[in-house]
């Protein structure tokens, strides 16, 4: 069954938790979409882990129309949620909803991501009533970054976890059917799904999330040179793929691969007459 918005708020009505996973890429979203996974995010993290960026400022329009339209062609029943990127949706509501608009048009996706919570709400709106399903992002932002001063646990003070719960019930109310908390105390996130009809979605936020969403690179452990807190890295596929690389150079280099199993025959008398 085709995961949409109506299943995912109907799974937060049932205590049904969501399953989320950064995709970026054709043969992965085949893999996710078969595993059950409810949504697809083509995140803006790209930039980092598929494009080798500092952060994710860098990142275009065209790189998420591009990345997210693959995603698309691989995803039959999750839901395929795309990042709005830096500039995308800031400058102005008309931007907003045209590059929301290219992402549903060019990008097949399912609905849109944008970063900010009261700030955004005209932006939510009109893109809202354009039709297009939104999901809003507040906590750390990782757009914001420069102005938070580095990536940093938000909501621990009283008055920064009532803007958080504010923000939180402004974008429900602005029409976004989502909403991703990303490093917040999992205390104050559980306030803050209560507080909403509509689903949470945590990343470093705790349990008490209607559902949670991780980088596949870092939960199947494929870069080793930072891990953050909130991850758990359910498989160490980094090692087994950095091993297959070198057993195949090995193998290729000792002329061992491609051996007869993997070759294709010609008649020996062809060869014959050819020489």
């Amino acid at each position: 069954m085709k995961n949409t918005v109506t299943t995912l708020q109907n799974q937060k009505l049932n205590k049904d938790k969501i399953t989320m996973l950064t995709c970026y890429d054709y043969s992965m979203a085949k893999l996710m979409d078969t595993s059950g996974i409810n949504v697809l995010l083509i995140g803006d993290s790209l930039g980092q882990v598929m494009l080798g960026y500092e952060d994710t400022l860098p990142v275009t329009m065209e790189d998420m129309i591009h990345h997210t339209r693959a995603v698309s062609r691989g995803a039959k029943e999750a839901f395929v949620l795309a990042d709005m990127p830096f500039m995308s949706y800031q400058t102005s509501v008309y931007d907003a909803v045209l590059n929301a608009g290219r992402l549903m048009k060019e990008g097949r996706a399912n609905g849109v991501k944008l970063e900010g919570g009261a700030k955004v709400c005209r932006q939510i709106e009109a893109i809202v009533e354009a039709s297009i399903p939104v999901c809003a992002h507040i906590g750390l932002t990782p757009q914001s970054v420069n102005a938070f001063g580095g990536f940093k646990v938000q909501g621990k003070s009283e008055e920064a976890a009532r803007q958080l719960i504010e923000d939180a019930k402004a974008v429900e109310r602005a029409g976004a059917f989502m909403v991703v908390l990303e490093c917040v105390p999992a205390k104050l996130a559980a306030l803050v799904s209560e507080a909403v009809n509509i689903p949470t979605i945590g990343i470093g936020a705790g349990a008490g999330c209607d559902g949670q969403v991780l980088v596949y690179q870092d939960m199947l452990a494929m870069f080793s040179d930072f891990k953050p807190k909130f991850v758990k890295q359910f498989a160490n596929v980094g090692e087994v793929m950095k091993q297959a690389f070198a057993d195949y150079t090995k193998e290729v280099k000792g002329g061992t691969f491609p051996s007869e199993e993997h070759i294709f025959a010609i008649s020996d008398e062809i060869i014959d007459k050819l020489y």
